[in-house]
């Protein structure tokens, strides 16, 4: 069996994305979501848990632990929230330890589940009582990734072969947003706290699976406004069992060197360097209560530090143990 965690640790994710939408703003006609005071690209940490666990459904075969998808009925029509509910006879407060044990992604990022309220019959009319709901603070959380840069937003217009309507001759135009590139930056923490003080037995093994799907699942996104997507770098860093302590912000540490005239013109990984010189002197300066630090890089991303070409795996294995995450 699987070790409970015990350990705090901070996860950094780096990811790049080439003419494709990597989170789509449906309120906005669906366009890449971009800071509009920054220029800089921005996704959801819904969108990442939704790479985890499409990934960990499709190709871990864990479609029955994973308790946030879409189920269809056999009538065709998609399983409402009520009757899931009832299907997971989902009843009391109590239940929510059942849920835990059965689904990886709700030990994970935790949830919130409505219940429904009881009815109650007066003289005058049936009146519902207000129900109530089962919550839980996920181990696991992820503020929204953000581009190491400006993006540039790019209007693809094209056709379509079938015609839209009977007795037109031609097909009809079709529109997307996409970015012609965009380094991305996700920042995590796996709280043990959280799941101690709360009841939730996350292991070690439900933590390599989401970094798996981290990893996997983002390269594995093959779909019209995905396929684009490259991860780069993945490394978690494990603080000393007890220590309640974890540096912070490790997307903040890291910035770019690009060797076009500005960000915008930016469109491939060979484009640019990412400067590591802040993270390596924050990890030097609190080494002595890191345990080690698990790490996955893609080669073709290059890395300086305090301006010299250097790769991360030498700048982290000088100051402390190293693990190679492998998957």
């Amino acid at each position: 069996m699987s070790k409970l965690i015990k350990n705090r640790s901070e996860i950094l994710f780096i990811y790049d994305v080439t003419d494709a939408n990597p989170n789509g703003d449906p309120v906005d006609e669906n366009k890449p979501r971009i800071d509009e005071e920054t220029g800089v690209n921005i996704v959801t940490d819904v969108r990442l848990k939704r790479t985890i666990r499409d990934y960990l459904i499709n190709f871990k075969d864990k479609r029955d632990e994973i308790f946030v998808k879409e189920i269809i009925k056999d009538d065709g029509t998609q399983m409402s929230r009520d009757e899931r509910i009832e299907l997971e006879d989902i009843k009391t407060l109590e239940d929510k330890e059942k849920l835990m044990r059965k689904y990886i992604d709700l030990r994970l990022f935790g949830a919130t589940i409505g219940l429904k309220g009881k009815k109650s019959n007066t003289e005058d009319e049936e009146k519902k009582q207000k129900g109530t709901s089962i919550t839980w603070t996920g181990p696991v959380q992820f503020k929204y990734g953000r581009s190491l840069h400006k993006v540039t937003l790019t209007f693809i217009k094209g056709t379509t072969v079938i015609p839209s309507k009977e007795g037109l001759a031609q097909g009809t135009f079709t529109e997307r947003y996409i970015l012609p590139y965009s380094l991305i930056a996700f920042y995590g923490i796996v709280n043990e706290n959280a799941a101690q003080q709360q009841g939730i037995e996350l292991t070690e093994e439900d933590i390599l699976l989401m970094l798996e799907g981290i990893w996997n699942g983002t390269k594995n996104l093959i779909s019209g406004s995905k396929f684009g997507q490259m991860p780069r770098l993945l490394m978690q860093v494990i603080y000393k069992e007890g220590s309640n302590f974890y540096i912070g912000e490790l997307d903040k540490r890291i910035s770019i060197h690009s060797t076009k005239n500005s960000d915008e013109e930016i469109r491939s990984i060979s484009d640019l360097k990412v400067n590591i010189t802040d993270l390596i002197k924050a990890l030097d300066a609190h080494k002595d209560k890191v345990e080690k630090i698990r790490l996955k890089v893609d080669e073709r991303l290059l890395f300086v530090k305090d301006e010299k070409d250097i790769t991360i795996r030498e700048a982290l294995s000088s100051l402390l143990p190293v693990e190679d995450l492998v998957f």
